[in-house]
């Protein structure tokens, strides 16, 4: 037999002491930072119950011209409408605009806190090399492990399946505004400098749009990999269509099951035309405009 590898440390007191740690800090810091994440609780709980009060037809209508809007295509919003029909015909309408309240939020939350790093990032090597690789632990560390802490600290609900949403999808958009603002053109920036613009003017006016189209594939990927989050967020309490997925694998419902996991393709389908067509359009508007 192969000699095994040698212990240098004390694995078993380390982890110890880490989950000692961690439940100082729940005892400690659990209250006040479920008070301070009450607003985002009822910014969720707010938004899934406009989405299930709204009539179905009004939600249609809605994603539908808003298609349209970013795709000037009668055929996108023809698939779109079709999609969601779909959706409400198999009878997961509720579930559905649950799933889709979790998602906004998450990806709204991502891309506020996202951008700000992105901007950062691209302004400081120094930031960038630190945070880089942990984009890197964030993007590779296994979904699940997110939940731990989460679950500690706020206990099985909403607000958890929240945050893990928003850890995990947080990195492109992250990466993708850094690599967006690095790439505007050099002469683009020294053109704008020269007529006196100070570094925030340069941002606002000159780097930020021009990387808008590289920003809003970053929002893309973001939106998809909140909405791939929702079955593994629907164990702690997220509800929607995850749940529905979770009660066909409890119950072995392939039926509950299927339904409910087409509904969420058909969501990541009208979300990724709808952000893909937008960037497309920007990306157009400004090469028509240089």
């Amino acid at each position: 037999m192969a000699d095994s590898f040698p212990e240098l440390i004390d694995t078993r007191a380390l982890r110890i002491a880490l989950d000692e740690g961690f439940d100082w800090v729940v005892v400690n810091y659990g209250e006040p930072l479920e008070i301070g994440f009450l607003p985002v609780l009822r910014l969720l709980t707010g938004m899934e119950r406009v989405l299930q009060w709204l009539p179905w037809y009004v939600v249609l209508a809605a994603l539908c011209a808003l298609t349209y809007l970013a795709a000037r295509s009668w055929k996108a919003a023809g698939g779109v409408a079709a999609m969601l029909f779909l959706v409400g015909l198999t009878g997961i309408w509720d579930a559905a605009m649950a799933t889709v309240a979790l998602m906004l939020v998450a990806t709204f939350l991502a891309v506020c806190l996202g951008i700000p790093v992105g901007v950062g990032m691209s302004r400081s090597d120094s930031m960038q090399s630190i945070t880089l690789p942990v984009l890197d632990i964030m993007q590779t560390m296994p979904i699940f492990v997110y939940l731990i802490p989460f679950v500690m600290l706020f206990g099985p609900g909403k607000i958890p399946a929240l945050l893990a949403t928003v850890v995990f999808a947080i990195p492109p958009v992250i990466r993708l505004t850094n690599l967006g603002i690095r790439q505007v053109d050099a002469e683009v920036i020294e053109a704008v400098t020269a007529f006196g613009a100070t570094p925030r003017q340069r941002l606002l006016t000159a780097q930020i749009p021009l990387a808008m189209p590289t920003i809003m594939a970053g929002i893309n990927q973001t939106t998809m990999m909140a909405l791939s989050m929702v079955v593994i967020a629907s164990m702690i309490g997220a509800g929607g269509l995850g749940y529905q997925v979770l009660q066909g694998i409890q119950r072995l419902e392939v039926s509950r099951g299927l339904l409910a996991g087409l509904g969420i393709v058909f969501l990541a389908i009208i979300f990724d035309r709808i952000a893909q067509a937008y960037g497309r359009r920007m990306q157009q508007h400004l090469h028509i405009g240089s």
